[in-house]
């Protein structure tokens, strides 16, 4: 199994096999079976803030139906969808989903890290999108792409399994992802402090474009 220090990490992306092995009954993951349920999240909690999403990136999509479905619902203006594996990707660039002619979609197969560096110029987005990626990535490459995310998205729509979560995965579904990266709450919670605030489950408010003075999220209670 990879660990933090192995350079044979998922940044890259991965072959037809993982994608065949890991994904091979989609309708029963999270982010996949239950895209209402997270768009509908998504829907409510920033209007209930008031808070306009125009703009969306999403760090490896996948099979796309979790960055579809924010797109359709939000109608940005602009959107960009980043992955690496070439299988996916395909798919994807298939299914068309550009919800409509006004939205600016561009999907681009490439590594979030090549593509991290290679955009230092470009203008922020409303809204940032990285479920289940960080477990492939380096303790440094998660540095990076975080001081990315933080100066380029205001916020972001996050998760990744922790330890705990990947042991559960082997109990209760019989699955292991042998790519994974194990990692502690602890040890991602560290990582992502020092460039986001939690405001809610799953959603991260940049540093650098928000503070308790300034942010949106009214309840500052909740804020960590």
């Amino acid at each position: 199994m990879a660990n933090s220090d192995s350079k044979n990490t998922g940044a890259k992306g991965f072959e037809d096999q993982y994608w065949q092995t890991n994904y091979s009954s989609p309708d029963e993951m999270d982010g996949i079976g239950n895209v209402e349920q997270h768009v509908g999240y998504l829907k409510n909690l920033f209007g209930l803030e008031f808070i306009d999403v125009s703009s969306v990136i999403d760090f490896g999509f996948g099979l796309g139906h979790l960055f579809e479905g924010v797109i359709k619902e939000f109608i940005p203006y602009k959107a960009i969808g980043i992955e690496p594996s070439s299988f996916p990707f395909e798919k994807v660039k298939e299914r068309n989903i550009s919800p409509v002619e006004s939205t600016k979609l561009t999907l681009m197969n490439q590594d979030i890290i090549s593509f991290c560096r290679e955009n230092e110029k470009m203008k922020f987005f409303d809204l940032g999108i990285c479920t289940s990626v960080f477990q492939y990535l380096t303790d440094e490459e998660i540095e990076e792409a975080l001081e990315f995310m933080a100066k380029k998205c205001k916020y972001v729509y996050f998760s990744v399994p922790t330890d705990k979560e990947l042991d559960r995965q082997i109990e209760d579904l019989e699955f292991k992802d042998e790519y994974a990266i194990r990692r502690s709450k602890t040890k991602y919670q560290k990582l992502i402090r020092k460039h986001f605030t939690f405001v809610s489950s799953r959603v991260l408010e940049s540093k650098i474009h928000f503070n308790e003075n300034d942010t949106f999220f009214t309840d500052l209670l909740f804020r960590f």
